[in-house]
């Protein structure tokens, strides 16, 4: 004996709506939603018994209800199938269908990420089965897509084919707006001498982008990093570290902003005046060298130049035959400039020789004895007693 398999859905449809129609129930046999509307009659056991006409009733499982509606209630309910001649509805597939019907490209849905495969995760939107590509996770580059699992997540629907019941969401489009909202809030606090907080975000070799609140980038060149001269952003900074920054411009409606650290720290070149004067005898280091001659650096942020010509006594080709970047030396101011924030040096001595030669120390030793001659010493005797060592010495140099 064989048994005919039971009818499917459709053919479940097409009866109930013939039922619905010899009694002559009002329109509202089954909508373009394929849903039904149903009256509460009341509860049997499990199931709550509805009315879709007097002679057309069913049933919807209670524990499809959060609360038992009062009989008389009207309910959207979702075919389901039939059992002992009795009709069975669900009120969940119901609000799917809805959902469903109702959901449109753009809009917003509450997605649970249910499984994952190697392209993105499997959600669940609703009753309706989503699938969220990698690369609509999050606003980066993901590297462990099973950490999702089991999280609800604010989604926008990018693509919906109802004829495969096929959602495609993406996450990546809240944030963005999130951010781009951020955004244009922070960029009301980010103008021209703002003093804000940030974290360094990546170096480069000309200086440090900065993001700032809302995700905001902002460049700290690395001229604008300290007063004293900085080669590389990664010499002072590294990434991830947090730092104080004041606005210095913004340019193109904020999608170039320049920042700087050193103009929140006292400027050395305000009070220069008051620790250098001319004719002073500073130590400095070498910092850079051109071929017109050499920047020493003689406190933190203040260089000043040894001009070529005063490099040493005789002529000097090329200043890096005399001295290398690094290298300590002791130079002597002959002008110092605050506005101009200029400096100029010089290696020689106020007689022309060079700072801690022999030269410049016979020249101080015979300042000495001139001193004591205007205060009413015996000049030519003392004067006579420096040539004669100066001759010593010299008949006891080597060659």
């Amino acid at each position: 004996m064989t048994h005919s398999p039971p009818p499917n859905l459709e053919t479940l449809t097409a009866e109930l709506d013939l039922a619905l129609a010899s009694e002559g129930a009002p329109a509202r046999a089954r909508g373009e939603d394929g849903l039904y509307s149903a009256t509460v009659a009341g509860r049997s056991g499990d199931a709550v018994i509805v009315e879709l006409s007097p002679r057309v009733q069913g049933m919807v499982p209670a524990a499809e209800f959060d609360a038992i509606p009062a009989a008389g209630t009207i309910l959207r309910v979702a075919l389901r199938g039939q059992e002992e001649g009795l009709w069975v509805f669900s009120l969940r597939e119901a609000r799917a269908v809805a959902a469903w019907t109702e959901m449109a490209v753009g809009s917003l849905v509450k997605a649970t990420v249910v499984g994952l495969n190697k392209g993105g995760l499997e959600c669940k939107v609703g009753s309706i089965r989503a699938f969220l590509p990698a690369s609509q996770v999050a606003l980066g580059h993901v590297e462990d897509l099973a950490s999702f699992g089991g999280q609800t997540m604010i989604c926008e629907v990018l693509e919906i084919d109802r004829g495969k019941k096929r959602v495609v969401v993406s996450r990546r489009a809240v944030l963005e707006e999130e951010r781009r909202q951020a955004r244009a809030e922070a960029a009301e606090t980010i103008v021209p001498g703002a003093v804000l907080r940030g974290k360094v975000a990546r170096l480069e070799s000309y200086g440090a982008f900065v993001e700032l609140a809302g995700g905001i980038e902002g460049l700290l060149h690395v001229s604008n990093i300290s007063h004293q001269r900085v080669g590389r952003a990664e010499e002072v900074l590294k990434a991830g570290d947090d730092v104080e920054v004041m606005v210095l411009e913004v340019k193109e409606g904020g999608k170039r902003i320049g920042l700087g650290m050193k103009q929140l720290q006292p400027d050395p070149w305000a009070t220069i005046a008051d620790r250098l004067h001319e004719d002073a005898v500073v130590a400095g280091v070498v910092r850079r060298i051109a071929d017109f001659g050499a920047f020493v650096e003689v406190e933190p942020g203040v260089e000043g130049l040894v001009h070529v010509s005063q490099l040493d006594t005789g002529r000097v080709p090329r200043p890096r035959e005399v001295l290398k970047e690094g290298q300590e030396l002791t130079v002597r101011v002959l002008s110092v400039d605050p506005l101009a924030r200029r400096l100029s040096l010089s290696r020689l001595d106020a007689r022309g020789a060079v700072i801690g030669s022999e030269e410049a120390a016979a020249a101080g030793d015979v300042d000495a004895v001139l001193d004591e001659g205007r205060a009413g010493g015996p000049i030519g005797t003392n004067l006579g007693a420096l040539f004669k060592k100066a001759l010593a010495e010299k008949s006891r140099r080597p060659g």
